[in-house]
C-alpha cells in the first residue's frame, strides 16, 4: 500500500505549477481523502486536492488550465476549486465532504482554513440519509445494467466500496457512534452496531488488494450480503434519525 510520502513528488510539482499559473490569487492547497488519512490504496485511491483562490472569474479559471491539464495527465481527478467565502457558505450543502476534509486533511500550501470551518450537523444528518438512499438505488440500477456477468458485479462492488465506506463512517457519526479511520474498521463498526455481517464488505476489500482472492469469490453470495448491508444502513439511518 502506497502512502503520501512515497508519492510526494507529484503533489509537490502540482503545487509548484499552481503557484506558477495562479500567483497571488492562490490562497491555499489542501490534500484530502484517503491519501491524507493514511488509507491510500494503489490502483483505487486518488490524490484529492482542493484549491482555494481569492477570485474565480473566467480569467482566473483560464489561468489554471495548464496546471490542471498536467494534473489530469498524471491520471488524477480534477481538483475542487472554491473561494474562501464560497467554502464557508458551502458547509450546509456539502456537509459530508467538508466534515471529512476538516477531520482529515493536509495543507500543501497556504493557510489552514478548515481548522475554523463550521459544519452544521443537523444538515449533515440530512445529507447522510439522502446520499445513502441515492447510492443504494444506484447500486441496484448498475447491478441490473450489468446483466448476469459476475465479473461486472464484482467490479461494481469494488468501485462502490469507497463511497459506501465514507457513507458508513458518516452514518456512525450521525448515530452518535465512534467513527474509525480505516475502511475495514468502519465496516466492522457499522455492522456490529446495526446487526448485520461485515463479511461481504471485507471480502470485496480483500479482493481489491489480492486478485487471487477475487478469482475464488462467491460473487453472487457476496453481492447479496453487500446489498443487504447497504440497504440496512440506509433503512436504519432513516428509521432512527428521520
Amino acid at each position: 500500500m502506497a502512502n503520501v510520502t512515497s508519492n510526494s513528488a507529484v503533489l509537490d510539482e502540482f503545487v509548484a505549477k499552481l503557484k506558477g499559473v495562479a500567483g497571488a490569487n492562490l490562497d491555499s492547497v489542501v490534500l484530502y481523502g484517503s491519501a491524507a488519512a493514511g488509507d491510500y490504496q494503489q490502483g483505487y485511491s486518488d490524490f484529492n486536492v482542493l484549491c482555494l483562490l481569492h477570485k474565480l472569474d473566467a480569467p482566473a479559471l483560464a489561468a489554471l488550465r495548464p496546471a490542471i491539464a498536467w494534473w489530469r495527465e498524471q491520471r488524477q481527478p480534477n481538483p475542487m476549486v472554491f473561494t474562501r467565502d464560497e467554502l464557508q457558505r458551502s458547509a450546509d450543502v456539502f456537509a459530508i465532504e467538508l466534515l471529512d476534509i476538516k477531520a482529515r486533511h493536509k495543507v500543501l500550501a497556504g493557510a489552514d482554513h478548515f481548522a475554523t470551518l463550521n459544519v452544521p450537523m443537523d444538515l449533515h444528518r440530512v445529507e447522510v440519509e439522502r446520499e445513502l438512499r441515492t447510492n443504494v438505488i444506484r447500486l441496484r440500477e448498475l447491478y441490473l445494467a450489468a446483466g448476469g456477468d459476475p465479473k461486472r458485479h464484482l467490479a461494481l462492488m469494488e468501485d462502490s466500496l469507497s463511497s459506501f465506506a465514507t457513507l458508513f463512517r458518516h452514518a456512525l457519526i450521525a448515530l452518535g457512534q465512534p467513527a474509525p479511520e480505516s475502511k475495514r474498521e468502519v465496516f466492522n463498526a457499522i455492522a456490529a452496531h446495526l446487526g448485520f455481517s461485515a463479511g461481504p464488505f471485507l471480502a470485496v476489500l480483500e479482493a481489491r488488494e489480492d486478485k487471487r482472492k477475487a478469482a475464488s469469490m462467491d460473487v453472487a453470495g457476496t453481492f447479496s450480503g453487500f446489498l443487504e448491508g447497504v440497504s440496512r444502513v440506509a433503512d436504519e439511518v432513516d428509521r432512527r434519525l428521520g
